[in-house]
């Protein structure tokens, strides 16, 4: 008789997320055990009491996900994790913090539906925060030219200086989107604007879009009014608005859900995976594809 499945959630918020906790039971998960304001001190004593206490032909129904608003620290938590493991002893673990993974695989997803995205040129806004800088990463892995936008010059280019480290011979450049003639420079040329700013800001007028001859897609990921991109609503999704395709937070959120519930899923298949920004695109791309 198969063991039940358990999945330990470490978040580093006050509380562990409820959001999380929901997806997680709706994607068959037997037990969740929750912990919160989890340090980087506090994980090798909880991944090791998961591991431990089951032997290595059962340690494919334990499983680890890392959540919590702070994404810099859900990377610290994903890095102490993967130090726990040795040897046969080890269980698969995701990261999600924020929702910065999932969320950023929809957003690519998005776009690739539409146009081969090798070669294409994509203005991430916001590129600098932790969906935009995932996006733009996993842009490059396409082999997309990516331009990653930031109010900051200096943060703009540490963020491309970032991807360039992770992606070998990623295209990518960090550009200065702190005034409209700066952002209609920087929008003048590509095919694809995607988004990834705070809740109510807006990133890019219409007036601004609407004469970028290139362009062909619009993804916000923005569901909280002012949009990130003047008139698209958040409910779009592969809707025509002035001969572009664009979609709406909602409208991409659909297949974020179905990314994330894939995701945790797939932990329980093998002890040995770790699920991070490719890895969850990857798992994206295998539901677009039908598998």
């Amino acid at each position: 008789m198969s063991k039940p499945k358990i999945l330990v959630q470490l978040d580093s918020d006050q509380h562990a997320s409820v959001f999380d906790a929901v997806v997680a039971v709706d994607s068959g998960v037997d037990q969740l055990f929750q912990y919160s304001q989890i340090s980087s001190d506090d994980v090798e004593g909880l991944v090791h009491g998961a591991m431990f206490t089951r032997g290595p032909q059962d340690l494919h129904q334990t499983a680890v996900f890392i959540g919590g608003s702070n994404v810099s620290e859900g990377e610290k938590l994903l890095e102490a994790t993967r130090k726990c493991f040795f040897g046969p002893m080890r269980v698969s673990v995701m990261m999600d913090s924020n929702g910065s993974n999932t969320t950023a695989a929809a957003a690519v997803l998005a776009a690739a539906r539409h146009m081969d995205l090798r070669g294409a040129k994509v203005l991430v806004l916001a590129g600098t925060g932790p969906v935009g800088l995932r996006a733009g990463r996993l842009l490059a892995c396409q082999g997309a030219e990516v331009k990653l936008g930031s109010r900051s010059s200096e943060r703009a280019q540490q963020a491309a200086e970032s991807v360039a480290r992770q992606v070998e011979s990623a295209q990518v450049v960090g550009v200065c989107t702190a005034s409209d003639e700066e952002i209609a420079l920087a929008a003048g040329d590509v095919d694809v604007i995607i988004a990834a700013g705070a809740a109510g800001i807006q990133l890019i007028s219409k007036a601004i879009w609407s004469h970028c001859e290139d362009l062909k897609i619009l993804v916000d990921l923005n569901a909280v009014p002012p949009m990130g991109i003047e008139g698209i609503e958040m409910m779009d999704k592969a809707k025509e608005l002035d001969g572009r395709i664009v979609y709406g937070a909602i409208g991409v959120g659909g297949t974020k859900m179905k990314i994330h519930k894939a995701a945790i899923a797939c932990l329980f298949n093998s002890t040995d995976h770790v699920l991070d920004a490719e890895e969850i695109y990857a798992i994206g791309e295998g539901l677009e594809n039908g598998n």
